[in-house]
């Protein structure tokens, strides 16, 4: 059962990247959602924050780093995961962190501006050491896989009107 929830609030500090040993972006990043809550008596309303730390991985992390900073209001959408450890003084910790499939600025007081980052084509590089289909990797199915990979086609830059068609190639 995957339940996904949706979360909109302020960024309270700068996201924060590292990298995993395996070389895996990640960051993380706290969201302050404020809420009102009327009282029966006509008392004035009652304002209650909650706190969530939110974590994102992959390209997501580094563009969150790039686009996000303190005081930003944000749309998260992704899963509630529990983690659980136990410190060096035998004392037992447990956290809530919200992993992020989405993120977006919120446009209710703000407006924003989209720039899509550009996909990375592998080169042969990129993909060797590789192992397909279960044998080791070699310098022929390493060129093979590198070529398939290179046929995707792309839209180019030359605007909306004029969308040409080109390979990419190695």
């Amino acid at each position: 059962m995957n339940t996904t929830i949706t979360i909109v609030g302020n960024v309270t500090r700068d996201p924060e990247l590292r990298f995993t040993a395996s070389g895996v972006a990640t960051s993380s990043f706290t969201l302050a959602v404020n809420r009102r809550i009327n009282t029966r008596n006509g008392a004035a309303p009652t304002e209650v924050v909650s706190f969530f730390t939110v974590v994102a991985w992959n390209t997501m992390a580094e563009n969150a780093c790039i686009s996000l900073t303190k005081g930003s209001r944000v749309v998260v959408s992704g899963r509630l995961e529990q983690r659980s450890w136990q410190t060096p003084a035998g004392e037992k910790r447990t956290v809530y962190e919200l992993v992020a499939d989405e993120i977006g600025a919120s446009l209710r007081f703000a407006s924003a501006a989209i720039e899509r980052n550009q996909r990375q084509i592998p080169s042969i590089d990129d993909v060797r050491g590789i192992v397909f289909d279960g044998s080791e990797s070699s310098p022929d199915t390493e060129r093979e896989y590198a070529e398939s990979a290179s046929s995707l086609i792309t839209e180019s830059q030359a605007g909306a009107g004029n969308r040409e068609l080109v390979t990419a190639g190695l």
